[in-house]
């Protein structure tokens, strides 16, 4: 069967019965949860099958954001609060990388054992951007370092841990959010970085983590490399930098269609983004109104892009075996008690 190329929310903490027609009529390719969505482990068991059974689709990606620190769906009291990127960096900086990054490691496959109780089977991270001096506080301390290397040792490691424990990381935002001077969510940012300073910059954790099976573009304009679109609707960029540049070849999300850095309708948005190359659009509001104007123009699935859903999927496995009490302890011991 070939799905929707659209990821859609849903509005509450159970589907009603409209979400569940619209779903079984529309067959997106999956899911992604807010904390609108999440109030206890039993309802998210629950509201996961649900979305999955709606769509007859029992190995449906269900996504969430869940990096720690500020940017996590499941919190108190029913979740662990887990550290922000930003305490890794700084271990890395105070200790050094192997420290930093079994810690990393070690944080990332807590995190997959929360989302794999749950269902959630795809989490939203690592943060592979370089924050630089003057930039919007949107990255801030949800980056793992100032530098390329550090990134990317400190980002392999939770991708791995992610693995470890069954859930696909998506790597973002690819080709970097670190320059922006505004959060795309209120309006569009502007990044007027000359490519070869990018290539050896912001491009280098990506680089480095090209062969992961899923990432996520941002509504960012880079106006050295494309003035006229931001990189989610550019083909210049998704085909040139972040194909051929980069060197990546998984599938590839869009951010939520529903951030103000984008202009024109909901179909304009998932036409422009689809047309340029994204394979998936984020279709996050959980408004069924909203929904149903991007499930008229978010076409089905590529033969090229369901087959890197393919791939993509083959990397969620079966949890290894790990013992949640000694992983937390050690965590603990590496980064402090007040931070886990």
């Amino acid at each position: 069967m070939t799905r929707r190329a659209v990821i859609f929310g849903c509005a509450g903490t159970e589907i009603n019965d409209d979400e569940r027609r619209f779903f079984a009529e529309t067959e997106p390719t999956g899911f992604i949860l807010f904390a609108r969505n999440c109030q206890t482990p039993d309802q998210v068991r629950k509201l996961t099958a649900s979305l999955r059974d709606s769509i007859s689709w029992d190995q449906a990606p269900v996504l969430i954001d869940q990096e720690g620190g500020r940017v996590a769906r499941l919190g108190p009291p029913h979740w662990p609060r887990r550290p922000s990127a930003r305490i890794f960096a700084d271990l890395a900086r105070q200790e050094d990388w192997v420290v930093a990054c079994e810690a990393a490691r070690a944080n990332a496959r807590l995190i997959a054992a929360d989302l794999r109780a749950l269902g959630i089977t795809v989490n939203c991270a690592p943060v592979l951007d370089i924050p630089v001096p003057g930039a919007h506080k949107i990255i801030g301390d949800r980056a793992y370092g100032a530098d390329p290397k550090t990134i990317a040792l400190l980002g392999r490691a939770v991708c791995e841990g992610l693995l470890a424990g069954g859930v696909l990381p998506v790597i973002k935002h690819i080709p970097g959010h670190g320059r922006a001077t505004a959060d795309s969510h209120v309006e569009l940012p502007v990044v007027r970085t000359v490519l070869e300073k990018m290539r050896k910059t912001d491009f280098a954790p990506f680089v480095a983590l090209r062969e992961m099976t899923c990432a996520m573009a941002p509504h960012v304009l880079y106006s050295e490399l494309d003035a006229t679109a931001p990189a989610t609707s550019s083909p210049r960029i998704i085909q040139e930098v972040i194909r051929d540049d980069i060197g990546f070849n998984g599938l590839l999300l869009s951010d939520d269609i529903g951030m103000e850095a984008l202009s024109g309708t909901v179909g304009e948005r998932c036409t422009a983004i689809l047309a340029a190359g994204c394979d998936i659009v984020l279709e996050c509001s959980g408004d069924i109104k909203v929904m149903r104007a991007a499930a008229e123009t978010a076409l089905p699935l590529t033969k090229s892009a369901s087959n890197r859903l393919k791939r993509a999927l083959r990397n969620i496995g079966p949890p290894k075996k790990f013992d949640q009490v000694k992983t937390t302890a050690r965590l603990t011991a590496l980064i402090g008690a007040g931070t886990v």
